[in-house]
Order: C-alpha cells, then structure tokens, then sequence
C-alpha cells in the first residue's frame, strides 16, 4: 500500500481549472519528485495533499485513509508536513519560536526536544542563529528553516515546494544533500522543483506535470533520458 495516494483529483482557483484529474502515489521511503514548468499546477497538487485546497473531485489517501476532507491542521497531526513555496516563516519571531511552532499540535515534551536536537544537528547554521528573528535569516538559512519547522511536526510525508527557489548554487546543493539525509533517516519525502536535473538526481521516481496534468512519469532515470523532459526541463537539445 502507498504510503500517500492522490487519486484523480480536480482543483480550482474560482473558475480556474488548475489540476485536471492528477494521480500519483509516494511509498514508504521514496524520494518522489513533480517537475514542469510555472502554471503546470505543481504547488496546487502539493496545497490540496495538504488541505490548503479542497479537491472539486478525486481523494487524497494516507496509508489508505482519505484525508481529501480534512481541515489542514487535522492534516498535520495525521502525518503530512510542509516547507511551502516562498518559505512562509514567521519574520519576527526567533528561529527557536518558529521551530517550536511547527510542533504546535504535539503534548510530547520531551520528543520535541530530541526532535530539536535533531533539526539542530541538520542544520547547524540554525543553532548558530536560534536567538536570530526569521526574518533577518539569509535566503539559504530560512529554506532550512522552512524544512526544520516542517520536520518539527514529525510527518510521516514531508512535502517541499521549491526548496531552490532563489539559492546560489552551492546552497542548492547542500540542501538536496540535507533532503537526501532526511530520507535516510526514515521520512519519506514529495518534492516539487524547477531544477529538474537535481530534483531527478536525488529522487527515485518523478511526475511531469505540464497545465494541470500528468503527462509523464517513471523512474528518474528513465524520465533523465526522455527526449520531452531533456528539451523542455534540461535544457538539453537533440
């Protein structure tokens, strides 16, 4: 059974038609990426798998319970975290505050504890600046933030939205390295991402999503050598 299953789900802005019946499935452990270009309805799969928006048709299943009407909350206490697209911290408050926020819903004091520790260890800069409010934190330093603040929920599926937005190369690598760690230790990971060659690098199977629908998948190898995904998300000429 998959760990998270989205089942032909519809879902709209108003009248905008942004997700036309995508399905795809995550099993426990997997590195799983959703690549295409802005507009392909990306980060409207990832806020309807999260409750942000309510699906006009289709189910969201986690280990084979709908969650599709869920409130979001209610999602996060089930298993599913989110690092949202633009980071989303909280500005004013300290990087201690905003990691313990993402804990908000669990009474398990001591965990959250090791729970910190374990964020702490990830990510060291943030130890350094745990006294530092969010919002002075570089680019760089608040996407780790986003992804610590995520972990803190102890989620089951740890959905990232972007997580190279706007990062110098070097950081894009470190965080890649760091989702890879994640993984490791046992948190199965839905990656959305524009940089398609190193979201397809780390990840063992990929959806290509092109205005609002699944148009290819398979594994990441395989989707490497497709000639569509190597002009259009690679860069790549014949």
């Amino acid at each position: 059974m998959a760990l998270l299953e989205v089942d032909r789900i519809h879902a709209f802005y108003g009248h905008i038609h942004a997700v036309k019946g995508v399905s795809l499935q995550v099993d426990q452990g997997e590195i799983v990426t959703l690549i295409g270009s802005n507009g392909a309805g990306k980060s409207t799969t990832l806020k309807t798998i999260s409750g942000i928006i309510r699906p006009r048709q289709g189910r969201v299943l986690l280990a084979g319970e709908e969650i599709s009407r869920l409130p979001p909350h209610t999602i996060v206490a089930r298993g599913v975290g989110q690092a949202p697209e633009g980071r989303r911290i909280f500005p004013r408050m300290t990087v201690l505050e905003n990691l313990e926020m993402g804990a908000f819903h669990r009474a398990d004091r001591g965990d959250i504890t090791a729970d910190l520790e374990r964020v702490f260890t990830l990510f060291p800069r943030l130890r350094e600046r745990r006294t530092q409010a969010g919002g002075t934190l570089s680019g760089g330093e608040q996407q780790m933030l986003a992804i610590g603040r995520a972990l803190m929920a102890r989620p089951r599926i740890l959905l990232l939205d972007e997580p190279s937005m706007g990062l110098a190369p070097v950081l894009v690598e470190q965080i890649f390295a760091i989702i890879q760690d994640i993984n490791r230790q046992g948190t199965t990971i839905l990656i959305v991402e524009q940089n398609a060659l190193m979201a397809l690098s780390v990840t063992q199977r990929g959806y290509v999503l092109q205005t609002g629908e699944v148009v290819l998948e398979g594994s990441a190898a395989n989707l490497r050598q497709n000639e569509l995904v190597r002009k259009a998300y690679l860069g790549e000429s014949s």
